[in-house]
């Protein structure tokens, strides 16, 4: 759902494509970008020299935005997937003017600079996402172009292609790299079965990498693989005469055809030689990522008709030329802007909504539709999470996702909710259309993590994701970038221990969540029952700036009584990451017992074992270590007295971060090897996580504590 290039900007429709005005441009960009790696004296100049041209086509012809408001929601998106090219978009910032000056190029990789070695979102204006790790960009950009469409369905379905405020493009440059890294390859096949016709990758294809030519490890035909994958596909060669020739007119009718094709994803593959016009290093391994050095930079401005002993050269008509990229991003704003007042006016109640939903708020009562779980029974926390899912499904619009093919057993999808897919990939089990709400990942765990990462950043929607917790390591470079551009994703992580039991070792998560918590900025919640469940879920959407891992089991819970005179603490401590859940009985706690998730009945039993025996015992839930953490001193103090140095950590996974909380007293119960298949209640009783085993742990530590020994 794109729109026509003249529906952009119609006095594009006639203006020539590629003046001696814009060829200046782009070879005082390609000096620039060359200068600012000379003056750090490390970077990645090559791809940023010779894909000058192609980026100030675009953002000079074809890309939809306004350099004085970079935020500005009508704006089309564009994702540097090769991050370390990053001169490539920090040199069109600044000469569209954003505002990003002479002096930051000049500043480029230096601490506190706005110019980073990579983009970082948040960071630079201009930057939409924080790319590097390759094949990351590509992915989010999937992510994006699907929370495009999803956003559209919500807000504006019925209108016709290409008329609507919501119709918008994703645009990304993407390297060699990018697509050889496995996320990409996940994210390609995912966007072409979703036949997402909003998103246009333009491939840079130098074949130069790191190891110079891609030859010694690449020999596959990507062209074709992304046409198996159901892309349209269009191809610019400029080296095809034997000279290399730089038709910009071939890439803009390319890239404009691309933008037009709205049934399919589209790959412009342009054959470039990277580091064009260096006259010594270009189609080099040599040029991909360090500094040219004074004599080849001095041979590339001569080339270019610069003057060699001047440095971040702008002449004020090349200037004057690509700033009015100004002019043409307020006349694109103000006639999106009159479509999208029209769309308000005629829609009233949908424009409140996407406000609210803009503005990352939840409306008036939301919590209320939460449901609560009656003591006495059982429940898996994998399920509760599905109920408390079903009943926000109308509640709050914006929350959708779905699983990596585990629907099933994450419990991700909302009770009666469409799928989002084209109507003919859907099926009986999972009827739905374009526009739906469950996401169907496929066995793509890491893609799923960056295309969650994509919905976030493009706003408008709030996305989940669900697999097994083992399967998190597949996810973990999209994990860590979420925490790092703090984005607002729930990952439903179900499966979490040993307790999923006869699926063995290769299923069982054992260091999984030491190895998550210590990714910052993440938030790892693994609830003790239903209820705990419902506060985790109610916490987490109240946070609009993290991401947040729900661990979740697989075997039933018993769903723990916390009506009055039952002597547990309600589940509301929950959003303060750690409570007392039950307390010593008859006198201050001589011992402590912390645990979370499935551990949590291990340890009130065993708190019944060592009270009967005159040990005064407080069991404290421990459900988020991170939340607990921002608590105040006075609070984490009154859960964990400095003065009980008797203290014993109880969780089905390594110990690791716990002993910062046990002290030298202290002990862990906990599982230091991997797993075994077998009926869970009989792994629980092997490793050792039995209410006799933690009594026996808390008595070795209070007895420890009286001598004044440690462990």
């Amino acid at each position: 759902m794109t729109a026509s290039v003249t529906e952009y900007d119609e006095t594009l429709a006639t203006a020539p494509v590629w003046t001696d005005a814009d060829r200046r441009a782009a070879d005082v960009a390609r000096a620039l970008a060359a200068d600012a790696v000379e003056a750090a004296g490390h970077g990645h100049p090559g791809t940023a020299i010779s894909l000058a041209p192609a980026a100030h086509l675009l953002f000079q012809r074809l890309l939809r935005h306004d350099p004085s408001d970079p935020e500005w929601a009508g704006r089309d998106r564009f994702v540097l997937s090769c991050g370390h090219a990053v001169l490539t978009l920090y040199v069109q910032l600044h000469l569209t003017g954003y505002a990003l000056g002479l002096d930051d190029l000049k500043a480029l990789r230096r601490e506190g600079s706005l110019t980073p070695a990579h983009p970082e979102r948040g960071h630079t204006p201009g930057v939409e996402v924080t790319t590097g790790p390759l094949g990351q960009g590509l992915a989010n950009a999937v992510g994006m172009a699907a929370a495009a469409r999803r956003e559209r369905g919500l807000f504006d379905p019925d209108a016709p292609d290409g008329t609507s405020p919501f119709d918008h493009t994703i645009w990304v440059f993407a390297s060699d790299g990018d697509l050889q890294e496995g996320v990409s390859h996940e994210a390609a096949s995912l966007a072409g079965h979703q036949r997402l016709g909003n998103l246009v990758v333009l491939w840079d294809d130098n074949r130069i990498s790191i190891e110079d030519d891609t030859s010694v490890a690449l020999s596959e035909d990507v062209p074709a693989r992304f046409r198996a994958y159901g892309w349209d596909v269009r191809q610019v060669d400029w080296t095809v005469t034997g000279t290399y020739t730089e038709d910009l007119e071939a890439l803009y009718r390319a890239l404009s055809e691309a933008r037009r094709e709205t049934g399919r994803p589209s790959l412009v593959a342009l054959r470039t030689v990277i580091g064009w016009p260096a006259p010594t290093k270009r189609n080099s391994g040599a040029i991909h990522g360090a500094a040219l050095g004074p004599a080849e930079t001095a041979g590339l401005k001569e080339a270019l008709g610069l003057d060699p002993e001047r440095s971040f050269q702008v002449p004020d008509d090349v200037l004057l030329h690509t700033r009015t990229a100004l002019e043409r991003g307020r006349r694109v704003r103000a006639d999106w802007e009159r479509r999208y007042a029209d769309w308000r006016a005629a829609h009233p109640e949908r424009a409140a909504e996407y406000d609210r939903i803009g503005a990352r708020t939840l409306p008036e009562g939301w919590a209320e539709h939460l449901p609560t779980f009656p003591a006495g029974g059982s429940m898996a926390t994998r399920k509760a999470s599905g109920k408390v899912l079903d009943a926000l499904a109308g509640v709050l619009p914006e929350l959708w996702g779905g699983s990596a093919d585990l629907a099933g057993s994450n419990l991700t999808t909302m009770a009666g909710e469409p799928s989002f897919l084209p109507e003919e990939h859907a099926t009986a089990a999972f009827p739905g259309h374009r526009y739906g709400r469950t996401l169907h990942f496929g066995i793509r765990e890491h893609a799923m993590g960056a295309v969650l990462n994509g919905i976030a950043l493009h706003g408008g929607t709030r996305p989940y994701g669900g697999t097994f917790l083992v399967f998190s390591d597949y996810m973990r470079p999209a994990v860590r970038l979420a925490a790092m551009m703090r984005l607002p994703v729930t990952y439903v992580w179900t499966h979490d221990s040993i307790g999923l039991g006869e699926d063995g070792p290769t299923h069982q998560p054992v260091e999984h969540l030491w190895s998550l918590r210590g990714i910052p900025g993440l938030d790892v919640v693994r609830p003790a029952d239903a209820n705990e469940t419902v506060v985790a879920w109610r916490t987490i959407l109240t946070r609009a700036d993290r991401p947040a891992g729900l661990a979740l089991s697989r075997q039933e819970l018993p769903v723990l009584d916390r009506s009055p005179g039952a002597g547990l603490a309600s589940a509301d401590g929950v959003a303060r990451g750690g409570y007392v859940l039950a307390e010593a009985d008859g006198a201050a706690p001589e011992v402590i017992v912390l645990a979370t998730g499935s551990e949590v009945p291990v340890a009130l039993d065993a708190r019944a074992l060592l009270q009967a025996e005159g040990i005064a015992t407080r069991v404290v839930s421990m459900p988020c270590l991170e939340w607990f953490a921002e608590q105040d001193e006075e609070y984490r103090e009154s859960v964990l007295p400095a003065g009980v140095a008797a203290r014993v950590s109880v969780e089905a996974g390594t110990a690791m971060g716990w002993y910062a909380l046990l002290g030298g007293a202290g002990e862990a119960v906990s599982i230091e090897e991997f797993g075994a298949g077998a009926p869970y209640q009989r792994l629980f009783e092997q490793f050792g996580l039995t209410p006799d085993r933690v009594a026996a742990a808390a008595r070795a530590a209070l007895e420890r504590a009286r001598r004044g020994s440690r462990r």
